[in-house]
């Protein structure tokens, strides 16, 4: 069996002149392509140990099991799929709710592994079925609506969590996240959140020594900045393991996550396959399911969920340099990292006020990623069947409205707005009249017009059945070859997928 092991050498070894690439099963020389390697380290970081510290996960275990992880989808895929794994964003509001401030630990990554079981069997199904299926189950509406819920649920959790223990810091490190993620180019504006982190840690540093400790909500005082345990941590050491624990409860609020995790998988390969040129939806089941067994397994010794990070796809748009060799490097010094205690106690020491400045832009973006999906789609939101149930999904997600099944069973939050959103907009498409339907989606696999790796949402833009047609110019000429042709490269460029009337096709964006 090949599993993409073996790496030609491009050219003398060095870096691909201007207009080439280096392919995934090619490398530069050892020396350079381990310099590559700790580019994706310092590109997944902030996020990789940062999502952890906010479920009350272990951030050094975090970081191991992101290099286990990224061999194992690297395997997986037969190196055709050049990614990295990191920690999930998606989850981290099930966290709040499962395991609030870290109390629950082992119930969260027992939900988590089940949600992880449950990703693999839809990758199954999807490499089974087609991508296609991807759309026909969950729809740009859907899809949005799901990533809206898992952000906008985070709100309070800045507000009642993090932010009143230094406000001021809070506010002056969300400036500087956001005017780095505007101002800062190429690989600087990749790893914002990490330069932020860093920012915030001196600027409570120099707060403590200017200003002295910080007041506490509760009364009393503290110091922002404290490295006892720091400095009470070995340099070499295992990470803390714990075995999961497994409630229904917490299942439910975690699993609608998956629909997330789903369309973020399938639109970092149409993005990798846009910078490459690879057909690679074959392989779009084969990367669900490596990172399903890659969340399960990392939660299933107390890590955090897995997904493929984006910030390393923004990494090989700037370098044109694929070669999976880079990523079997990163993931070694990840595991290393993880076996250094001091590191982790380093990463658990940030302060709750520069948590709360970062986690007011990183929320607020993941909802935001929601609407981002229905513009890129077009989702027409003229139509009642789509407005009505993502409409009742949000307010009551959103909201916290509770659905009490019996004394000691409850729906409520991400779990009821997913649920509310997604029966009832598959059962009204199939009870309205023919006429309000949606238009359906263009046969063919999955377009892939969209090809900027560093605009945002790591999730699945592809054509959908809520997609709003294309309003076609009067006048307008048929293609060449005729109306039966084929679409032109120009016209798929143009038009995504160059389906049905036109509509934007797939791809990604980085999240």
């Amino acid at each position: 069996m090949d599993l993409g092991l073996r790496w030609k050498l491009y050219g003398d070894g060095g870096a691909p002149p201007p207009g080439e690439v280096v392919r995934p099963q090619e490398r530069l020389s050892w020396g350079r392509t381990a310099g590559l390697g700790a580019q994706h380290v310092v590109a997944m970081f902030g996020a990789t140990f940062v999502f952890p510290v906010l479920m009350g996960l272990d951030p050094n275990l975090a970081i191991m099991m992101s290099g286990v992880a990224t061999i194992l989808f690297l395997l997986v895929v037969q190196g055709r799929i050049p990614s990295y794994l990191g920690s999930s964003a998606s989850f981290v509001a099930a966290a709040a709710v499962v395991s609030p401030e870290g109390a629950n630990p082992a119930v969260l990554t027992g939900a988590v592994c089940v949600a992880g079981a449950v990703l693999a069997l839809s990758g199954l199904v999807i490499h089974l079925l087609g991508p296609r299926a991807v759309l026909a189950a969950f729809p740009p509406a859907v899809t949005g609506a799901v990533v809206m819920l898992i952000g906008f649920n985070l709100a309070p959790v800045v507000a009642d969590s993090y932010w009143p223990f230094d406000q001021w810091i809070g506010l002056l490190t969300m400036a500087f996240v956001i005017l780095a993620t505007v101002l800062l180019r190429g690989f600087l504006g990749r790893v914002t959140i990490l330069l932020g982190l860093v920012f915030g840690f001196a600027l409570s540093w120099a707060a403590d020594l200017l200003l002295g400790p910080a007041a506490l909500p509760e009364g009393g005082s503290a110091p922002r900045v404290d490295l006892a345990d720091v400095a009470a941590a070995p340099w070499v050491g295992l990470p803390e393991f714990h075995a999961p624990q497994f409630e229904t409860s917490a299942v439910l609020v975690v699993l609608p996550a998956v629909i997330a995790l789903i369309a973020e998988n399938a639109g970092h390969v149409k993005a990798v396959q846009e910078m490459t040129g690879d057909d690679l939806d074959r392989y779009m089941g084969r990367a669900i399911i490596a990172d399903g067994v890659a969340t399960s397994l990392s939660s299933a010794v107390g890590g955090p969920p897995t997904t493929t990070y984006a910030e390393n796809i923004g990494v090989m748009a700037a370098t044109r340099v694929y070669s999976t060799a880079a990523y079997y490097v990163a993931a070694v010094v990840a595991v290393l990292f993880g076996l250094c205690p001091k590191f982790g106690a380093l990463v658990a020491a940030t302060p709750a006020g520069v948590l709360g400045g970062i986690t007011v832009v990183l929320y607020g973006m993941i909802g935001l990623l929601g609407a981002k999906i229905w513009v890129e789609n077009r989702v027409d939101f003229g139509n009642p069947i789509v407005l009505v149930p993502v409409a009742a999904g949000l307010i009551a997600g959103i909201g916290g409205v509770r659905l009490e099944i019996t004394g000691t069973f409850a729906i409520e939050g991400i779990a009821l707005g997913t649920l509310i959103t997604l029966v009832g907009y598959h059962a009204l498409v199939r009870l309205a009249p023919a006429a309000m339907r949606p238009a359906a989606a263009p046969a063919g696999p999955l377009g892939h017009g969209h090809t900027d790796a560093d605009s945002g949402a790591g999730l699945l833009l592809g054509s959908g059945v809520d997609a709003m047609a294309a309003e076609e110019p009067a006048g307008a000429e048929e293609p060449d070859g005729g109306p039966g042709a084929p679409a032109g490269p120009a016209q798929r460029r143009a038009g995504g997928s160059g389906g049905a009337e036109g509509r934007p096709g797939g791809g990604a964006g980085a999240g």
